[in-house]
C-alpha cells in the first residue's frame, strides 16, 4: 500500500499558493492566517538580531505580535528544498497533532511567494544551542534536566508512533529539532519531513531525507523507511545528551570514529562512562550507564533488533539490567563523496539526499555492508 499523505489541501485541480480556494481551505482548518506585513512588523522587518535558528529550509526569527504574544516565525527561503507539499504537510500535521512534547503551530502565512510558519516561542531555543553549540551559549544542564529531556522527547515520539492517527514517522529527530521551553521542557519540532503510516503499513520505500549523523543506515542506503529510523536517530540523540558532543561534528580516536562507533568501542572496553560530558560533575552512574545502553540498543545495525519507542520509554524509566550480550554492533552511515558534499545546507543542519544522487555514493564510506535485502533491509557490521 502506498503512503497516505496527511494533507488538508486535497483537490483534483492544481492550486497555486495564493489562490483564493487554498486560502479558504486553510481558514476553515484550525490554523490562523497571518499577513506578511504582520509578521514583518512582529520580527522587526526580519532583523538579524531576532534570528534564533536556521537550516536547509530557511531561517527562524523571534517575533512579538500586536497582543504581546511571543512567537517563532519560520521563513522558508526561496531556495528551500521544502516544496509546496512539504510545507502544506507541516501545516496540517502540527495543527492536528497536539501533545505536551510537540511544538504547537499557531498559524502560517501564504502570501505571494512568501511561505512562513508561526510557532509558539520556546524560551530556551533548541537542544543544539543549549548543549552542542558554542560554549558561551551553553545552558547549565545537570543530569536530572538531561534525563528529563530524553524522557520528554521519547514521550513525544511515543505519541507520534503509537497514538497519532495515522501514525507519524518524524524522519529528522536531531538536537536542533528538540526545542526547549521554560524549565527546559522539551518539545519536538519541524515536521516538514514527516511521513504518515496507516496501521497496515510496516515500511515504505521513499526518497531519503534527514540530517547527517542521525541517519539510520538502512534508510540512508536504500530508502527503506520504518519507525525504527526514528529510533536510531533518537539513540544518537541520547548519546549527544549524555556526552555533550555533536554526532555530526565530533570525531574520536585515531580512526576518527563517530559518536556511535566510539561509544561501542568504550562498551567493548568496559569504559562506557568515559563518554559522559566532562561538564557533568555529579550524576548517578548506574542511571547514566543505563541511558547509554538504551542508546546502543536503539542504534543497532539491524532495524529489526531495535526496540519500539514504547519499549524505549520503559527502558529509560525503569531501573533494570539489560543483557548487553544480545547487542549488535551499531550501523553507521558516514556520508557521501566529496563531490556531493557541497549540496547540503550551509550549517550542516539538514542534508536531504535525493534518490538520483545515490549512484554517486562511494560504498567505502559506509561502516556497514549489505548482506541481503528482504522486505526489511538488514545491515551487518564488519
Amino acid at each position: 500500500m502506498k503512503l497516505i499523505c496527511f494533507c488538508a489541501f486535497r483537490s483534483s485541480k492544481r492550486k497555486t499558493l495564493d489562490s483564493p480556494t487554498l486560502a479558504e481551505e486553510i481558514s476553515t482548518s484550525n490554523v490562523r492566517l497571518f499577513s506578511y506585513s504582520m509578521l514583518r512588523s512582529a520580527t522587526g522587518n526580519f532583523h538579524p538580531s531576532n534570528r534564533i535558528g536556521g537550516g536547509g529550509f530557511g531561517v527562524v526569527y523571534k517575533g512579538v505580535l500586536s497582543d504581546d504574544t511571543q512567537v517563532a516565525v519560520k521563513s522558508l527561503s526561496a531556495e528551500s528544498k521544502q516544496g509546496t507539499r512539504e510545507f502544506l504537510t507541516e501545516i496540517d500535521m502540527i495543527s492536528n497533532v497536539r501533545h505536551p512534547n510537540l511544538v504547537q503551530l499557531l498559524g502560517c502565512c501564504i502570501e505571494g511567494t512568501n511561505r512562513m510558519l508561526v510557532y509558539e516561542y520556546m524560551e530556551n531555543n533548541s537542544l543544539a544551542s543549549a548543549l552542542l553549540g558554542p560554549k558561551h551559549k551553553h545552558a547549565d544542564l545537570d543530569w536530572p534536566t538531561r534525563a528529563a529531556i530524553c524522557m520528554g522527547t521519547a514521550q513525544g515520539l511515543l505519541f507520534l508512533h503509537e497514538e497519532a492517527e495515522p501514525h507519524v514517522v518524524h524522519r529528522d529527530i536531531k538536537a536542533s529539532n528538540i526545542l526547549l521551553g521554560r524549565d527546559f521542557h522539551p518539545k519536538i519540532g519541524d515536521f516538514g519531513l514527516a511521513k504518515l503510516f496507516p496501521d497496515n503499513v510496516t515500511h515504505l520505500s521513499t526518497q531519503v531525507a534527514g540530517t547527517m549523523g542521525y541517519l539510520a543506515p538502512e534508510y540512508a542506503l536504500l530508502g527503506q523507511l520504518t519507525k525504527k529510523a526514528d529510533i536510531y536517530s533518537f539513540g544518537v540523540l541520547i548519546l549527544e545528551i549524555v556526552s555533550g558532543r555533536s554526532s555530526s561534528k565530533a570525531a574520536f580516536g585515531e580512526d576518527l570514529m563517530v559518536l556511535v562507533e566510539w561509544t561501542w568501542k568504550l562498551k567493548e572496553e568496559s569504559r562506557l562512562l568515559d563518554i559522559v560530558d566532562p561538564e557533568l560533575v555529579e550524576y548517578p552512574e548506574d542511571e547514566v550507564e543505563r541511558f547509554i545502553k538504551v542508546a546502543l540498543f536503539c542504534t543497532q545495525a539491524s532495524s529489526q533488533q531495535r526496540p519500539s519507542i514504547k519499549q524505549v520509554v520503559e527502558m529509560l524509566s525503569k531501573d533494570r539490567n539489560f543483557n548487553v550480550k544480545t547487542l549488535i554492533q551499531p550501523g553507521v552511515y558516514k556520508g557521501y563523496t566529496t563531490r556531493d558534499s557541497g549540496n547540503g545546507s550551509s550549517d550542516g543542519s539538514s542534508s536531504s539526499l535525493p534518490r538520483e544522487r545515490k549512484k554517486s555514493m562511494n560504498p567505502s564510506i559506509f561502516s556497514t555492508r549489505l548482506i541481503h535485502a528482504p522486505s526489511m533491509t538488514e545491515m551487518q557490521p564488519r
